[in-house]
Formats: C-alpha cells, sequence, structure tokens
C-alpha cells in the first residue's frame, strides 16, 4: 500500500468496521481531533499518525488495496 493514506480512504474503512471518528482515535492511540482534521484534509498530518491509523484498521479486519489505476479498502471476514 501506498506510504500515504487519503482521508477518504479512512473515512471508507472507517466504515466498512462501523467505527467512529472517536473509536478510530481510540484504537489508534491519537486524539480524536487529529483524526478529524485529517478526514476533512484540514491540515498536515504526520507519516507516524497515519501509521497508526492504519494498523487500528488492519487489527479490525481491514485490507487497504492498491492498484495501477485505482486504490480501496476490503474488510476481511474473520475465518471460523
Amino acid at each position: 500500500m501506498s506510504s500515504t493514506l487519503s482521508p477518504a480512504l479512512i473515512r471508507a474503512a472507517r466504515g466498512l468496521v462501523g467505527w467512529s471518528q472517536d473509536r478510530l482515535a481510540l484504537e489508534a492511540g491519537l486524539a480524536r481531533a487529529t483524526v478529524a482534521a485529517y478526514e476533512q484534509g484540514r491540515e498536515y498530518t504526520s507519516s507516524a499518525s497515519l501509521r497508526r491509523m492504519q494498523r487500528a484498521l488492519e487489527a479490525a479486519g481491514v485490507r487497504f488495496v492498491q492498484e495501477q489505476a485505482w486504490e480501496g479498502v476490503v474488510h476481511a471476514r474473520p475465518t471460523t
């Protein structure tokens, strides 16, 4: 996956797992304001904060996918 996840990908990933910005912030160990500002494109977010968001979402089963002309998210179903 690209080293930079777009705000739209973060929003989409949250939607897949049914998380609020508060929940993502909690799981990633960040302030809610950091998540909100990034998703709205209002301010610079450090690469470390983006990695924390990515790791938290991946731990919840989200997989970020990138091909040549597109990028997206999928939710891995738990195996039983």
